[in-house]
């Protein structure tokens, strides 16, 4: 019989003997091979009921019993099978969801398919900004000679292309491996002067109708650059307001400024909406006295994409200013400026002073204001914007999280060896004094938080109470010593093993696969091993998970590692 188990726990059979189990049942007797039964009456006559084999090709009675609980436990032990197949296939589906999400990561990996070919368009890739994808639904997209392509993850088939005009600029993108790089749509200009204008890529490859992006407009509002959500942003000084006072900052012909500027004009942040030119909203950024560093005139050409060169008869510019566009979040900087915009117009830490902290987006939603000055604080806010809670020191999210469980944060004091954990809207939730100073918060997966120390060790701690579970030190481990001034720059999940992308002095990467719950070592790769049997080694280390699968992306091609 089967005894119904606790949950979580197994079930457990008694295989009991029918006739055992019935006291009125008529037993069996047993004596020595060829002996005679001493109760029989008829010595030379076995009884049939009891000694006679089987018919030919029958079951023994015995077996005959224990056929229908063998039958009961293949059932249930196939249940089992097929319920623990349904975990497994449910953690796969989950993983294909969560940031940093991979279908497996079991075994080493192997080069699955590859694409070769320009990623990036040939401007960005001179100005060093190589490598820049976006994850636009379940494919991967990029720039690649005058049109963009989308690859399926699994197989690098190209699932569609769109052809771009004349000195396209398609975002918002990000540099695979190290910036957000998922947005629901891709804006994209292209063509010059009057005849510049903007088109919407869906996920599924389809374009919008061509908007001319009219002169009159760039005059008013600033040069246009693809921003979040099916947006066109243009940002201006303000024509009138304050005179500006460079102050007593000056710059030296090498570019180094000292010195404070005291006043210059406002920001305005325009977003229009990319297919009909209608205003969504817009955003005034203060001036605010700054140091001159913030000030050199290079910062300029980070809006408008200018190519031209640094005037060095005049170093500083009071109206310089920059931003890096994400598909989550809008970061303003520059002389005077410093603040950050969400999709939907919301500006944030515009009490910042420039130069000082800055705002980051969240995985898991909402938003990290934090300052660096004399003491470090972190503001939190919910994803409208809405401050939900502050904290001290300088808050760190998982860089990858199985998508299980609350989220958490984890932050440092000034000494660095004291770290907190709090709920995502800041309340407390344990303190605890560490060993080294912690750097990373590689990964939140089974209710292990996995932090990276400064002496190259990676510690797996109970997220709910801080106890250490598991240390692992890459210097240790067998290769002798590989990864002895280890830094890990990117990890990855299945949801039982996580995946670090390891660096150390030499510049030299390599692939090591822990196991959650007990910090062991799985497999390990080293960059500088041969390739054998399609084993992807030698890899860059921009690798983005896309739809559960992970990819390697360089300037000349793409590949699939599984």
């Amino acid at each position: 019989m089967a005894r119904d188990p606790g949950e979580g726990g197994a079930f457990v059979f008694d295989l009991v003997d029918d006739e055992a189990a019935d006291p009125e049942a008529p037993r069996a007797r047993s004596r020595p091979a060829g002996a005679d039964d001493p109760d029989d009456d008829d010595p030379g006559d076995d009884d049939p009921g009891t000694d006679e084999p089987p018919p030919s090709g029958g079951p023994s009675r015995n077996v005959r019993a224990v056929a229908p609980v063998a039958a009961v436990l293949a059932i249930v032990l196939g249940t089992g099978l097929a319920a623990e197949g349904a975990q497994d296939n449910a953690r796969i589906e989950r993983m294909r969801d969560v940031h940093g999400g991979v279908a497996d990561v079991s075994s080493p990996l192997r080069e699955t398919w590859k694409w070769e070919g320009l990623v990036g368009s040939r401007r960005a890739i001179e100005e060093g900004r190589g490598n820049e994808v976006a994850v636009l639904g379940d494919v991967l997209v990029f720039e690649s000679d005058g049109e963009l392509v989308a690859l399926r993850p699994a197989t690098g088939e190209e699932v569609w292309t769109v052809p771009l005009g004349e000195a396209p600029d398609c975002g918002p993108l990000g540099a695979a491996g190290w910036e957000e790089t998922t947005t629901p749509a891709l804006v994209c200009l292209a063509g010059s002067g009057a005849n510049r204008e903007v088109t919407v890529v869906g996920p599924d490859g389809v374009a919008s109708a061509p908007r001319l992006l009219g002169a009159a407009d760039t005059k008013r509002y600033g040069e246009p650059r693809p921003g979040p959500d099916g947006t066109v942003l243009r940002a201006k000084r303000e024509a009138s307001g304050p005179a500006v006072s460079s102050g007593d900052a000056v710059c030296t012909d090498t570019g180094e400024c000292t010195g404070t500027v005291e006043a210059g004009r406002d920001l305005v942040l325009r977003a229009e909406d990319a297919v009909t030119g209608e205003e969504r909203w817009s955003v005034t950024v203060p001036f605010r006295a700054t140091r001159a560093d913030q000030c050199n005139n290079w910062l300029g050409t980070s809006w408008d994409g200018s190519g031209n060169m640094v005037d060095l008869e005049q170093m500083l510019d009071p109206g310089a200013f920059g931003a890096r566009i994400q598909g989550t979040l809008v970061q303003l900087y520059g002389c005077g400026i410093e603040a950050a915009v969400t999709p939907d117009g919301v500006p944030l830490g515009m009490t910042i002073e420039p130069g000082t902290g800055g705002v980051n987006s969240l995985v898991a939603g909402g938003y990290t204001g934090f300052t660096f000055d004399d003491t470090v604080r972190t503001v939190l806010y919910a994803a409208d914007g809405e401050v939900v809670g502050e904290i001290t020191g300088h808050a760190l999210e998982p860089g990858v999280t199985d998508g299980s469980g609350p989220g958490t944060l984890l932050a440092t004091d000034s000494s660095g060896r004291r770290l907190r954990a709090y709920e995502s809207d800041g309340t407390p939730r344990w303190v605890i004094t560490t060993r080294a100073d912690a750097q990373l918060f590689l990964a939140l997966v089974g209710g292990t938080a996995m932090v990276m120390t400064e002496v190259g060790t990676v510690r797996g701690l109970d997220a709910a109470t801080g106890a250490e579970r598991w240390v692992w030190d890459g210097s240790d481990d067998v290769g002798g010593g590989y990864l002895e001034d280890l830094f890990v720059s990117r990890a990855f999940t299945d949801g039982q093993s996580a995946l670090l992308l390891t660096e150390d002095g030499a510049g030299g990467a390599g692939l090591v696969a822990l196991d959650v719950a007990s910090g062991e070592v799985v497999w390990e790769q080293h960059g500088d091993e041969a390739v054998t049997g399609g084993t992807a080694q030698g890899f860059d280390t921009a690798l983005v998970a896309v739809d559960g699968n992970l990819l390697e992306v360089t300037p000349s091609g793409v590949r699939g590692l599984g």
